[in-house]
């Protein structure tokens, strides 16, 4: 049982984990909203939409910063097309640094790079799905797609481990994306990866960039309706506390079990040496030594413990590696497993415990006397 729990509990973790791995983990996202509050002289409920400028004043301001993108999506109808092939796809307007974010691999070519986006070119960037539906075997470096019947050069190709959503993607350079789709120089929100892991150092840069923006488009900085910011260093802390009590729940529950074991083999003993008085009181009367008596009993009990603590251990891992390989990994729940040393060392608490239960019935047994263990029916 518990070598089920602590499974369990780890598959929990890791799927969490896998969640986590698919971004960067220290990074900051910053969403607009709309103001909930009145700010010198301008009344509550404007909408605060970001532009480029934002992300060129957070790069060049806000210390900490390593690299920063934008993830805006372009809605509406999109069609891509190369020669016969066509579909629609998820287009996405981002600067150079939006690879190291979201933790994109690149399988062929390069990424967006800056000379991309000052000088508004028509280049793309497409993941491995994307690729294999346009263009099956065909090499794609350096071929043209028309995306809504505009011309865009593709010079790279990534994989994306966020899932099948993240494998139906096409990135643009931000500046070419809003001239083709007439988005002036809007965006739809801005992330970045910080130099630090520390939950206070990344609250302060996030504080920062709160009060930034807060300068930038007059709103109160404690109006938390204008701007959201996610902070993935804190999301993962307050989960990876969540599982440290989940862990400590499973222990708990583990622990209980195997006391419950414990108990059953003191039982077992107190009926086996029961059962066998009349063998022991004969031992005793040809010279048995209370010290023999004991350890006999005592190494019955190990002999129960250990051979059942072994097939315990043995059923428990088999469990979860006929679980592993059988139940397809989720954002929740991902290779359910258990360190082999913790099992190893819990086997042993069992044998160790079971030997200490057995000893109370065993000194009891030890204490019987002959004769009345002889008279004993």
């Amino acid at each position: 049982m518990l070598i089920i729990l602590l499974g369990a509990g780890n598959g929990l973790e890791n799927g969490l984990k896998n969640e986590f791995s698919n971004d960067a983990i220290n990074t900051i996202w910053v969403y607009s909203g709309m103001t909930s509050m009145p700010h010198n002289g301008m009344k509550p409920g404007r909408h605060i939409q970001f532009t480029n400028a934002d992300i060129e004043e957070i790069k060049r301001t806000v210390p900490g910063v390593v690299h920063i993108s934008t993830q805006t999506n372009i809605y509406g109808q999109t069609q891509v097309n190369y020669k016969n092939e066509q579909g629609s796809f998820e287009i996405r307007a981002s600067y150079p640094g939006h690879r190291h974010i979201e933790k994109l691999e690149i399988l062929e070519g390069r990424f967006i790079n800056e000379a991309d986006i000052m000088g508004f070119r028509k280049v793309t960037i497409l993941s491995i799905s994307v690729k294999n539906a346009l263009f099956k075997e065909e090499d794609a470096i350096g071929k043209y797609i028309r995306i809504n019947n505009i011309p865009v050069k593709v010079v790279g190709i990534f994989d994306d481990s966020g899932g099948e959503k993240g494998r139906q993607q096409i990135y643009l350079p931000v500046t070419t994306a809003q001239k083709v789709f007439s988005m002036q120089n809007r965006i739809d929100n801005f992330m970045m990866t910080i130099n630090t892991t520390s939950l206070e150092e990344s609250n302060a840069i996030a504080e920062k960039i709160r009060a930034k923006v807060a300068e930038r488009h007059n709103f109160a900085i404690e109006d938390q309706n204008a701007v959201f910011i996610s902070n993935k260093i804190k999301e993962l802390k307050k989960f990876t506390n969540i599982f440290d009590g989940v862990n400590i729940f499973i222990w708990i529950i583990g622990i209980g079990t195997i006391i419950a074991g414990i108990v059953g083999v003191s039982n077992i003993m107190t009926i086996v040496v029961k059962e066998r008085t009349k063998e022991i009181g004969i031992r005793k009367a040809l010279g048995a030594t209370p010290f023999s008596v004991v350890s006999l009993i005592v190494q019955e009990a190990i002999i129960i413990t250990s051979v059942a603590g072994y097939f315990g251990l043995v059923a428990g891992v088999g469990l979860l590696e006929a679980v592993a390989k059988n139940i397809p990994p989720t954002q929740f729940f991902d290779r359910p497993e258990v360190d082999i040393m913790i099992a190893v060392y819990a086997t042993i608490l069992l044998v160790v415990a079971g030997t200490l239960a057995g000893i109370f019935p065993a000194m009891k047994a030890a204490q019987i006397k002959p004769v009345v263990a002889l008279r004993d029916e």
